[in-house]
């Protein structure tokens, strides 16, 4: 009598391990296909706008000006990715994803867009290049991972670009924040102070400070985390099936 119970037993974890393996249905990965070849096509957008408009002007200050919209755009359209995530459309941490994702939009809208003294800083150009490369590569390389025809170049890039992107863009994101301070200390800016009917402060100043601190253990987590998973991913060229 056992025995065929723990047939059964196996059977039935074989098949949930391997309905653990498959992906999306057809429906979700049409609709994720058509997601990623749309922020592909509008981070190219960017990237062809930053060059226009450094061909056009002979430099690359205030260069953000030129992209500005479609970037608040489809950096806020990565928003979607949580959602992605909470759904299980795409077997990935919601609350790394959220993190990562809301982090981007936050200097977007909340020190980029809110101080626009910034706008024309160096360290804008800094991160939103870093950003642009990235995410084009990013987005190719879930396309084709999708469609199961993925080049090995942009395995390759997708996992090797980060080397100098990352730094690149943390840099220039904590120099645009550092460069927002001034400004947000002396208008108080989204600041609340006492006294108020709800008796609650909040001081954005010494909150973006606080934000600036978390990158000293979060961005060697990060990037170490990548330097294993290019050693694993590219360790294994022709194991196309490790790749998500």
């Amino acid at each position: 009598m056992s025995a065929p119970v723990a047939g059964t037993s196996k059977a039935t974890h074989s098949d949930v391990a391997a309905k653990k393996k498959k992906g999306p249905g057809a429906l979700a990965t049409a609709y994720l296909v058509i997601y990623n070849v749309v922020m592909t096509a509008g981070w190219l957008v960017i990237a062809v706008g930053l060059v226009r408009a450094y061909l056009a002007r002979g430099s690359y200050h205030g260069l953000y000006y030129s992209i500005e919209k479609p970037l608040k755009f489809f950096q806020t359209g990565a928003i979607l990715e949580i959602l992605h995530c909470a759904v299980g459309i795409v077997p990935s941490s919601v609350v790394l994803t959220g993190f990562q994702v809301m982090s981007r939009v936050f200097l977007t809208w909340a020190v980029t867009h809110s101080v626009r003294e910034v706008q024309s800083e160096d360290s804008v150009l800094l991160f939103v290049t870093a950003w642009t490369v990235t995410e084009i590569i990013r987005y190719s390389f879930y396309t084709f991972s999708l469609l199961n025809h993925l080049p090995y170049l942009i395995k390759w890039a997708r996992y090797t670009f980060f080397i100098v992107l990352y730094p690149m863009g943390v840099t220039g994101e904590l120099l645009t924040i550092y460069a927002a301070l001034p400004y947000v200390q002396k208008t108080g800016l989204y600041s609340v102070t006492l006294p108020n009917k709800y008796n609650f402060s909040f001081d954005y100043y010494t909150f973006l400070m606080l934000i600036m601190i978390s990158y000293i253990p979060l961005f060697p987590q990060l990037y170490f985390h990548m330097i294993r998973q290019r050693k694993k991913v590219l360790g294994h060229a022709g194991d196309y099936s490790k790749v998500e």
